[in-house]
């Protein structure tokens, strides 16, 4: 008798993903296996995302379809979890009443158990409101061999007026400083080279463990140190927690990579204030300033959300203004998405125009591009270190590989590489949103095994 097979689709943030890395932990310890194909899946999961409008219509239009996939496969089990779940528990129930598990953000860890209950009592819906145990205790099984996302906090204590994430994934709570060490260390005897620091603040990491000051600096310091690990990565900080000690471990640090993705949203100190923000244009500049003073080639990066209730003409231009004086690698603009539950979500009175929101859309994107373009250009002659990822989705004769500024870079090589595989890449052309170049040598083999086994992430 053939094996269960489970499919999983996920929507959202890095959060998403790793928890969707551990709900397939959960489901291939339960002796299920993984594939592609909807179709062919016995469970699918489907982790969602609720940060924008459009989640709602993507996952109730994937359901949809499900639905017609079920009724020709009675068998076939349906699972919504993630942050739409948690905020609209009822709602998913009442909507798609085919769905035979609804859990949240904080009860991952019985996704299996309601499974087999479901099976035997009908559709089960269980939403908890704070997550019993730190979620690092799951199996995991991630999707890059050499690659590898830690959670050192999940919630999040801002109140950012479009946000709606204290809600649906709680309080901050902060990991175990040692434990997170100790995933990095089992992870780098794994064969793992590069690991990401994950929390929805990352940079005010352990201040509900030290009542005092945040630990993420010493915490960069020890990541780095361990035997094996290249590069470590982190998202998201906040700018007005981005403290001196944090940009002195990044330039101190030779494992941390030269990349900051510090999210701006907006330009004008007015919106930034509606936003709850913290900080002012100015703060964030000097903070960007402080940090390219420390480290060299950093790669800036950075999130935008265009038309935001009450955003004047002037306000907008000052976004402009401050954009073009970052001068980010890139960015990810958004057009602001009244999410229910949230205070900017009531300013109904201050919405914009659709078509102003589009123009507006549109220039900030050309701003944005043209100082891409410039930093790309730039690199044009040089080499630079790539981990390489595989060939690339749209020419399969092309390789793909990463640098150190999480730069995607496309090139040539005479033979297929494996992924994992550090490599010297001569940059020979640039578009604002990748790099293109040539292969000049291998430089380090892969050093993970082929598969990571599923077991508990780390050693606690």
């Amino acid at each position: 008798m053939s094996p269960r097979r489970y499919a999983i689709r996920t929507f959202g943030c890095q959060m998403n993903v790793h928890d969707s890395e551990r709900l397939a932990g959960l489901l291939e310890a339960d002796g299920l296996e993984a594939t592609d194909h909807v179709a062919d899946a016995d469970v699918v999961v489907l982790n969602t995302c609720c940060i924008r409008e459009n989640a709602d219509d993507k996952l109730y239009g994937t359901l949809g379809h499900l639905k017609s996939l079920k009724a020709a496969k009675p068998a076939m089990q349906l699972v919504v979890g993630g942050c739409l779940a948690q905020k609209d528990r009822e709602l998913v129930r009442e909507r798609a009443p085919h769905v035979d598990v609804v859990l949240g953000t904080h009860n991952v860890a019985s996704a299996v158990e309601l499974l087999h209950r479901s099976a035997a009592e009908g559709p089960l819906t269980e939403i908890v409101e704070e997550s019993e145990a730190f979620p690092s205790a799951l199996p995991v099984q991630r999707n890059l061999a050499w690659s590898a996302w830690v959670t050192i906090q999940i919630g999040c204590d801002n109140s950012c007026a479009f946000c709606i994430v204290p809600s649906v994934r709680g309080r901050e709570i902060s990991r175990p400083f040692e434990e997170v060490v100790s995933e990095v260390e089992a992870l780098a005897a794994a064969g793992v080279v590069e690991v990401t620091l994950l929390g929805q603040n990352v940079n005010s990491y352990g201040r509900d463990l030290t009542r005092r000051r945040p630990l993420f600096a010493a915490l960069l310091r020890a990541v780095g140190a361990v035997d094996g690990i290249r590069r470590v990565r982190y998202t998201s900080p906040h700018p007005k927690d981005l403290r001196p000690e944090t940009i002195a471990a990044m330039a101190e640090t030779d494992a941390v990579c030269e990349h900051l993705h510090l999210p701006l949203q907006a330009g004008s100190d007015r919106t930034l204030a509606a936003m709850h923000r913290g900080y002012t244009a100015e703060r964030y500049l000097a903070r960007v300033e402080e940090a390219r003073r420390a480290v060299p080639d950093l790669a800036l990066t950075t999130d935008l959300i265009v038309g935001f209730p009450g955003e004047t003409d002037a306000d907008f231009d000052r976004t402009l203004e401050v954009v073009a004086s970052a001068g980010y690698d890139s960015a990810y603009t958004f057009v602001f998405s009244p999410r229910p539950g949230t205070e900017a979500a009531a300013k109904v009175d201050n919405f914009l125009p659709a078509a102003v929101v589009a123009e507006r859309f549109e220039r900030l994107r050309v701003v944005v591009e043209r100082s891409a373009l410039a930093r790309h250009r730039a690199r044009v002659g040089r080499i630079e270190e790539v981990v390489v990822e595989g060939p690339s989705k749209k020419d399969r004769a092309v390789l793909s590989g990463r640098t150190r500024q999480n730069k995607l870079v496309h090139f040539s090589a005479a033979t297929a590489l494996t992924p994992g595989t550090f490599a010297e890449v001569r940059v020979t052309a640039a578009a604002p949103h990748h790099l293109v170049g040539e292969l000049v040598a291998v430089t380090a083999p892969p050093r993970h095994r082929s598969r990571i086994p599923v077991s508990a992430a780390g050693a606690g």
